[in-house]
Protein backbone atom coordinates (compact mmCIF):
# COMPACT_ATOMS: atom_id res chain seq x y z
CA UNK A 1 0.00 0.00 0.00
CA UNK A 2 1.29 3.52 -0.93
CA UNK A 3 0.71 5.69 2.32
CA UNK A 4 1.33 9.73 1.68
CA UNK A 5 2.20 11.53 4.83
CA UNK A 6 1.13 15.33 4.75
CA UNK A 7 2.85 16.83 7.80
CA UNK A 8 1.15 20.99 7.53
CA UNK A 9 3.59 21.66 10.30
CA UNK A 10 6.17 24.32 10.18
CA UNK A 11 7.98 21.76 13.09
CA UNK A 12 9.10 18.81 11.16
CA UNK A 13 9.76 17.52 14.57
CA UNK A 14 7.18 18.75 16.80
CA UNK A 15 3.85 17.56 17.92
CA UNK A 16 1.97 17.08 14.97
CA UNK A 17 5.21 15.19 13.33
CA UNK A 18 5.46 12.90 16.37
CA UNK A 19 2.18 12.18 15.93
CA UNK A 20 2.09 11.37 12.71
CA UNK A 21 5.26 9.03 13.29
CA UNK A 22 3.36 7.37 15.39
CA UNK A 23 0.68 6.44 13.00
CA UNK A 24 2.90 5.23 10.34
CA UNK A 25 5.81 3.55 12.06
CA UNK A 26 4.15 0.65 12.99
CA UNK A 27 3.55 0.10 9.04
CA UNK A 28 7.16 0.89 7.61
CA UNK A 29 7.20 -3.07 6.90
CA UNK A 30 5.35 -3.92 4.08
CA UNK A 31 4.06 -0.39 2.69
CA UNK A 32 5.81 1.84 0.71
CA UNK A 33 5.60 5.38 3.07
CA UNK A 34 6.51 9.11 2.21
CA UNK A 35 6.49 11.58 3.95
CA UNK A 36 6.25 15.21 3.04
CA UNK A 37 6.66 18.64 5.13
CA UNK A 38 4.13 20.73 3.38
CA UNK A 39 6.02 23.98 5.20
CA UNK A 40 8.86 23.57 3.00
CA UNK A 41 7.32 23.14 -0.72
CA UNK A 42 7.09 25.82 -2.87
CA UNK A 43 3.86 26.83 -4.13
CA UNK A 44 2.39 29.66 -5.45
CA UNK A 45 -0.89 31.03 -4.32
CA UNK A 46 -4.08 29.85 -5.22
CA UNK A 47 -5.87 32.57 -7.71
CA UNK A 48 -9.31 30.98 -7.39
CA UNK A 49 -9.51 31.74 -10.85
CA UNK A 50 -11.70 28.45 -11.42
CA UNK A 51 -9.93 27.16 -14.43
CA UNK A 52 -8.65 24.31 -12.81
CA UNK A 53 -13.11 22.81 -12.87
CA UNK A 54 -12.61 23.08 -16.63
CA UNK A 55 -9.09 22.10 -17.18
CA UNK A 56 -9.07 19.53 -14.33
CA UNK A 57 -5.48 20.71 -13.70
CA UNK A 58 -3.91 23.90 -11.47
CA UNK A 59 -3.11 26.54 -14.43
CA UNK A 60 -0.44 27.82 -12.58
CA UNK A 61 3.19 27.56 -13.71
CA UNK A 62 4.51 23.74 -12.41
CA UNK A 63 5.31 23.74 -8.99
CA UNK A 64 5.42 21.68 -6.06
CA UNK A 65 1.68 21.90 -5.64
CA UNK A 66 1.07 20.11 -8.91
CA UNK A 67 3.90 17.67 -8.28
CA UNK A 68 2.30 16.43 -4.37
CA UNK A 69 -1.53 16.37 -6.43
CA UNK A 70 0.37 14.07 -8.09
CA UNK A 71 1.47 12.10 -5.30
CA UNK A 72 -1.91 12.59 -3.78
CA UNK A 73 -3.47 11.34 -6.44
CA UNK A 74 -1.34 7.96 -6.55
CA UNK A 75 -1.26 7.16 -3.16
CA UNK A 76 -4.02 4.53 -1.82
CA UNK A 77 -3.99 6.51 1.40
CA UNK A 78 -3.26 9.66 3.47
CA UNK A 79 -2.34 10.81 6.71
CA UNK A 80 -2.52 14.28 7.04
CA UNK A 81 -1.17 16.16 9.94
CA UNK A 82 -1.64 20.17 10.91
CA UNK A 83 -1.31 22.02 14.00
CA UNK A 84 -4.47 24.00 15.10
CA UNK A 85 -4.37 27.53 13.74
CA UNK A 86 -7.72 29.99 14.65
CA UNK A 87 -9.61 26.59 14.70
CA UNK A 88 -8.33 25.75 11.37
CA UNK A 89 -5.66 23.75 9.24
CA UNK A 90 -2.07 25.49 8.94
CA UNK A 91 -2.01 27.91 5.98
CA UNK A 92 0.46 25.89 4.14
CA UNK A 93 -1.64 22.66 4.10
CA UNK A 94 -4.66 24.70 3.02
CA UNK A 95 -2.88 26.21 0.23
CA UNK A 96 -1.74 22.85 -0.85
CA UNK A 97 -5.21 21.66 -0.59
CA UNK A 98 -6.36 24.65 -2.48
CA UNK A 99 -4.43 24.14 -5.39
CA UNK A 100 -5.70 20.64 -5.85
CA UNK A 101 -9.04 20.79 -5.70
CA UNK A 102 -9.34 18.93 -9.35
CA UNK A 103 -7.40 16.11 -7.67
CA UNK A 104 -9.99 15.75 -5.02
CA UNK A 105 -12.81 16.96 -7.14
CA UNK A 106 -14.73 16.81 -10.47
CA UNK A 107 -17.65 18.32 -11.07
CA UNK A 108 -21.27 16.79 -13.21
CA UNK A 109 -22.48 18.86 -16.07
CA UNK A 110 -24.64 19.73 -13.80
CA UNK A 111 -22.26 21.56 -11.12
CA UNK A 112 -22.58 18.41 -8.43
CA UNK A 113 -19.55 17.53 -7.18
CA UNK A 114 -18.17 14.27 -8.14
CA UNK A 115 -15.38 12.42 -5.61
CA UNK A 116 -11.70 11.30 -7.15
CA UNK A 117 -10.35 9.47 -4.27
CA UNK A 118 -13.47 7.36 -3.50
CA UNK A 119 -13.06 4.68 -1.43
CA UNK A 120 -9.61 5.25 -0.41
CA UNK A 121 -8.73 5.88 3.52
CA UNK A 122 -7.32 8.61 5.46
CA UNK A 123 -6.41 9.10 8.83
CA UNK A 124 -6.11 12.70 10.49
CA UNK A 125 -4.04 14.46 13.52
CA UNK A 126 -4.13 17.73 15.45
CA UNK A 127 -2.32 19.31 17.75
CA UNK A 128 -3.68 22.43 19.22
CA UNK A 129 -2.20 24.87 22.70
CA UNK A 130 -5.97 25.35 24.39
CA UNK A 131 -6.01 22.53 26.50
CA UNK A 132 -8.73 19.92 27.06
CA UNK A 133 -11.82 20.20 26.78
CA UNK A 134 -12.02 23.66 25.72
CA UNK A 135 -10.17 22.67 22.35
CA UNK A 136 -13.61 20.78 21.68
CA UNK A 137 -16.36 23.19 23.38
CA UNK A 138 -14.39 25.63 21.34
CA UNK A 139 -14.20 25.17 18.07
CA UNK A 140 -10.15 25.26 18.26
CA UNK A 141 -8.75 21.37 17.36
CA UNK A 142 -12.16 20.68 16.77
CA UNK A 143 -12.24 22.80 13.42
CA UNK A 144 -9.10 21.70 12.15
CA UNK A 145 -10.24 18.72 11.91
CA UNK A 146 -13.70 19.76 10.78
CA UNK A 147 -11.77 21.67 7.66
CA UNK A 148 -9.59 18.98 6.72
CA UNK A 149 -12.35 16.47 6.62
CA UNK A 150 -14.52 18.50 4.45
CA UNK A 151 -11.94 18.39 2.15
CA UNK A 152 -11.50 14.79 2.35
CA UNK A 153 -15.07 13.96 2.08
CA UNK A 154 -15.69 15.86 -0.93
CA UNK A 155 -12.52 13.90 -2.52
CA UNK A 156 -14.32 10.29 -1.95
CA UNK A 157 -11.83 9.61 0.99
CA UNK A 158 -12.85 7.08 4.30
CA UNK A 159 -11.41 9.00 7.64
CA UNK A 160 -10.72 6.07 9.36
CA UNK A 161 -9.65 7.80 12.64
CA UNK A 162 -8.98 11.44 13.75
CA UNK A 163 -6.28 12.02 16.58
CA UNK A 164 -5.70 15.17 19.07
CA UNK A 165 -2.96 16.37 21.41
CA UNK A 166 -4.62 19.20 23.48
CA UNK A 167 -2.65 21.30 25.53
CA UNK A 168 0.48 21.92 24.13
CA UNK A 169 1.41 25.07 25.33
CA UNK A 170 2.32 23.43 28.71
CA UNK A 171 3.03 19.52 27.56
CA UNK A 172 4.53 18.39 23.79
CA UNK A 173 4.61 14.87 25.31
CA UNK A 174 2.41 12.30 23.48
CA UNK A 175 1.24 10.15 26.33
CA UNK A 176 1.08 6.23 25.76
CA UNK A 177 -2.36 5.94 25.83
CA UNK A 178 -1.99 8.57 22.39
CA UNK A 179 0.68 7.28 21.09
CA UNK A 180 -1.14 3.68 21.58
CA UNK A 181 -4.44 5.32 19.92
CA UNK A 182 -2.12 6.40 16.93
CA UNK A 183 -0.66 2.84 16.22
CA UNK A 184 -4.14 0.95 16.38
CA UNK A 185 -5.26 4.06 13.51
CA UNK A 186 -2.16 3.21 11.59
CA UNK A 187 -3.46 -0.56 11.65
CA UNK A 188 -7.10 0.23 10.99
CA UNK A 189 -5.70 2.19 7.84
CA UNK A 190 -4.20 -0.53 6.15
CA UNK A 191 -6.67 -2.97 7.30
CA UNK A 192 -9.68 -1.58 5.58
Amino acid sequence: MKILVLNGSPRPNGTVASLLKAVTEPLSTGHDIEWIDVCGLHMKFCTACMACREKETCILPEDDAHRVGNKIRNADALVIGTPTHWGNMSSPLKLLLDRNVPVFMGESPKGIPVPRQKGKGAVVVTACTTPWPFNVLLPESRGALRAVGEVLHYGGYKVVGTLTKPGTKKSKAISPSLAAKARRLGEKLVRR
